[in-house]
């Protein structure tokens, strides 16, 4: 019996949640997602070092040591690990806007296209990437502005189906809803003592965003992230990406058990659902205690993570 892996590589498109080139070259997935968290991480390994020298010195060319320089040096970075990443991996990258413009829809469309003209600078055409934003409301709409243009995204910290709906709206290329973190928040706020597969509310966000996709026909992608065990990967099987990281990568290889697929697209199409307004948007993440707080928690983080960036380019010698 082959491993749990290769089985999940025959229903769905396994994609490595890591900047981590040694990772990449072992697993061989078919797309890679990074964020600033990964980055920071990434950012610190030897085989990376080279790269912060010259996105500190790209940065420069604005003059001084200004936020703008920053800004500018940690998109040139975020573009030249994902570069490095994308000679290992057959599809895409997703690379992250500044999480501090997750409320800016000209901010953030303004940042993408600087990031797209970074890759195509060094030969990377638009088509390998994705260009990953906060699904907040305003997020929701850069996507929008940018896929109208040809440039595909990856809305992330999803963790409500309002969002999901405004994403398959906005004509999203991919969506990364967030089951180990949805599980957090319910294990820190619920009295129901433990969870698997059958009751695992992350899983059964996505399972009802998946369902409710191909029902209507929308094209947008799903893809789960954030995953807490194999169980949440594998009740999700059929799926159609799923970004996971090098340690439930490793255990998922080490296991030959069968894998059943869980999830598959052969519904009939009912026709698109009703839209989403930004009233009722905005409505159903307030009703929402979980997405309100995890989707904040995430901006919060990355944004933190973001700045810990700045502050090692910084002190980079």
């Amino acid at each position: 019996m082959t491993s749990k892996l290769d089985q999940l590589k025959q229903m769905t498109t396994v994609v490595a949640d890591t900047g981590d080139l040694t990772a990449i070259k072992e697993w061989k997935p078919q797309d890679a997602t990074t964020n600033p968290s990964l980055l920071l991480k990434a950012a610190q390994l030897s085989e990376y070092q080279h790269l912060l020298s010259s996105a500190i010195n790209y940065g420069k060319r604005l003059g001084g040591h200004t936020q703008e320089e920053l800004d500018l040096a940690c998109d040139y970075l975020a573009c030249s690990i994902g570069q490095e990443i994308l000679k290992h991996i057959p599809g895409r990258v997703s690379t992250e806007v500044d999480a501090r413009l997750s409320f800016n829809t000209q901010a953030t469309v303004d940042r993408a296209l600087r990031l797209v003209d970074l890759y195509e600078t060094n030969g990377i055409p638009s088509s390998r990437i994705l260009i990953k934003i906060a699904s907040t409301w305003e997020g929701i709409q850069a996507a929008k502005i940018l896929e109208a243009q040809g440039i595909q995204c990856n809305l992330t910290l999803l963790f409500e189906f309002a969002q999901a709906q405004a994403a398959a709206d906005a004509g999203a290329y991919l969506i990364s809803p967030f089951v180990g973190r949805i599980l957090d928040w319910y294990k820190a706020n619920s009295e129901t003592p433990d969870y698997d597969s059958s009751n695992d509310p992350g899983v059964l966000s996505v399972k009802n965003i998946y369902d409710h996709y191909k029902r209507h026909g929308y094209a947008t992608v799903v893809m789960g992230a954030s995953f807490r065990n194999i169980g949440e990967i594998e009740a999700l099987a059929g799926c159609d990406r799923l970004t996971i990281s090098p340690q439930l990568l490793g255990e998922l290889a080490a296991d030959a058990s069968p894998l059943t697929r869980q999830l598959s697209a052969s519904q009939t199409s009912k026709g698109a659902a009703q839209a989403m307004t930004e009233n009722d948007f905005r409505w159903q993440m307030n009703a929402s205690t979980m997405a309100t707080e995890k989707l904040a928690e995430g901006i919060r983080n990355f944004a933190a993570d973001q700045i810990k960036l700045e502050s090692l380019l910084s002190n980079h010698s």
